[in-house]
């Protein structure tokens, strides 16, 4: 049985009910994909269902108050997501008369959408050839196929896609696309179930005793600790301060109590 075979048998078997897989409105694909950016299923998935009830078009989410968006997404982290997901929403009102372009070039043009984004999107929307090459489907084709390259350098990238390319489905490829990061995300994992994983014979990584080698990373960057230090100031009718953080980092915009950053647990605060 051919590799895609194998595959879309599996997921079928396999396969999570999930609500963005049962549409294929662009809107909805891309603000899965956006709220999923550096998050796992089962967290993101309360947020996409407040996300759609709130904004169920790209007209509403565009017209929305970017202080309203922001409490919808209070708590999923990496704000400035939800920042660009404002401005995508707006741009594509704005130039594309709320429909979002079929073209990967037109779709990376839009803040937040990056290569992977921009296939999903094409690919899960309107079915368009284009391969979806996320995290979980670079593991699992760098162990099938031997890749030894070091995760995330150019030869890596190249070699995933020149493998992936060999067993892609050009005439299902939502279908191939879905299937693949699925098997990533639940059966090649960074500790694969390999004993009922239906390519063993056939993978590379198993047939040499590499699964936990493969793919091959760098040490990970220290932990960045911060001591943030809060003051929670109620008045006599028992209303909450609270301040909008400024300056350029991940947290800019959003709504916190009064607070003063310190070196360690109780010492004096950072200049």
């Amino acid at each position: 049985m051919a590799f895609k075979e194998v595959l879309s048998e599996w997921y079928e078997n396999h396969k999570r009910s999930l609500p963005w897989r049962e549409t294929r409105d662009a809107y909805l694909i891309w603000l899965s994909e956006i709220v999923l950016q550096q998050t796992r299923v089962n967290q993101g998935l309360g947020y996409y269902e407040r996300l759609r009830t709130a904004y169920p078009d790209v007209f509403s989410l565009a017209n929305a108050h970017s202080d309203d968006v922001f409490k919808l997404w209070e708590g999923l982290g990496y704000y400035n997501r939800a920042a660009m997901m404002l401005e995508t929403a707006r741009m594509v009102v704005d130039n594309y008369a709320g429909v979002f372009p079929r073209e990967t070039s037109k779709l990376t043009a839009l803040k937040g959408i990056g290569e992977y984004t921009a296939a999903a999107i094409a690919s899960f929307a309107y079915n368009e050839a284009v391969m979806c090459v996320d995290g979980n489907v670079k593991r699992f084709i760098s162990r099938y196929f031997g890749i030894d390259a070091l995760y995330g350098s150019r030869s890596f990238e190249s070699e995933i896609k020149l493998s992936l390319s060999k067993v892609f489905d050009t005439n299902r490829p939502a279908l191939f696309n879905q299937a693949i990061m699925e098997f990533g995300a639940l059966q090649c994992k960074p500790k694969p179930d390999c004993l009922s994983c239906p390519f063993a014979a056939q993978c590379s990584a198993h047939q040499q005793g590499k699964e936990q080698l493969l793919p091959v990373k760098t040490a990970k960057k220290p932990v960045n600790t911060r001591f943030f230090n809060y003051i929670v100031l109620l008045t006599h009718n028992r209303q909450t301060l609270i301040k909008k953080r400024l300056g350029n980092n991940i947290w800019k915009n959003l709504f916190e109590f009064p607070m003063h950053e310190t070196l360690s647990p109780g010492s004096k605060t950072i200049p």
